[in-house]
C-alpha cells in the first residue's frame, strides 16, 4: 500500500516535471520568434477581380481594368500569397502558432486580420512563410484615397509606373501550455513592388 503510494507520487511528479519542462520550451520559442528576422520574398497566386494575375495581363481583361481603374466597380476582391523568409539567429526552436496582421500600401491601411498557422523555425534556421491574404478594395477605391488606391491597383496589375511601398505589421501568437498568448507590439516588415524597372 505504501509502495503504490510512493509509486503514485513519483509518477505524478514525472508528470508534473515533463509538463514544466514543455512549459518552458514553448516559452523559449515564443521568446526566440519575436527575436526573428523577418523579409520578403515574393507576392504570388494574384488575383484581382477574379483576374489571375499570376502569368501577366490578357487583352481580354482590358474592359475589366478599365473598370477596376475608374472605380465604377462594385467589387473588386484581391487574393494573393505574401511570401516571407523568417530567419532566427537563436540557437534554439522559434514556434508559432497564428498572427494577427495589419496591411498598408503607401500609408493607406489596406485590411487586417488574423492568420491560424504553426511554424516551428530550428535555431540558426530560415523557413518560408507563405501567408494568403483576400479582401475587397472596391470601398478603398471609391474614398478619399481613391488616386493612391488606384496606383497601387495599376502595380499589381503590372502596369504602373512608380513602386508601391508595403509595411506589413505582424503579431505572432504563441501556445504557453494550453494558453494562447499574443505578443503586445506588432513586428514590421517593409518592401516595395511594381513601378517600372530600370
Amino acid at each position: 500500500m505504501k509502495n503504490n503510494s510512493i509509486l503514485r507520487l513519483c509518477s505524478i511528479s514525472l508528470l508534473l516535471a515533463i509538463a514544466g519542462c514543455d512549459v518552458v520550451k514553448q516559452m523559449g520559442g515564443a521568446y526566440n520568434m519575436t527575436q526573428c528576422n523577418y523579409s520578403y520574398r515574393s507576392l504570388s497566386n494574384l488575383n484581382v477581380a477574379g483576374m489571375d494575375l499570376s502569368k501577366g495581363v490578357s487583352l481580354a481583361w482590358l474592359p475589366s481594368i478599365t473598370g477596376i481603374l475608374s472605380g465604377t466597380a462594385r467589387s473588386v476582391p484581391l487574393k494573393f500569397t505574401l511570401n516571407l523568409d523568417v530567419q532566427n539567429p537563436n540557437q534554439t526552436a522559434a514556434m508559432l502558432h497564428g498572427l494577427q496582421y495589419i496591411l498598408s500600401i503607401d500609408n493607406v491601411d489596406f485590411t487586417n486580420g488574423t492568420i491560424d498557422r504553426s511554424i516551428n523555425i530550428p535555431g540558426g534556421g530560415t523557413q518560408p512563410m507563405p501567408l494568403d491574404i483576400g479582401f475587397d478594395m472596391a470601398e478603398l477605391l471609391r474614398g478619399e484615397s481613391k488616386d493612391a488606391v488606384v496606383g497601387i491597383v495599376r502595380n499589381f496589375i503590372g502596369i504602373g509606373d512608380k513602386a508601391s511601398n508595403v509595411t506589413f505589421r505582424i503579431k505572432p501568437t504563441f501556445m504557453i501550455g494550453t494558453v494562447p498568448v499574443t505578443s503586445p507590439s506588432y513586428i514590421p516588415v517593409t518592401f516595395s513592388f511594381g513601378g517600372k524597372k530600370n
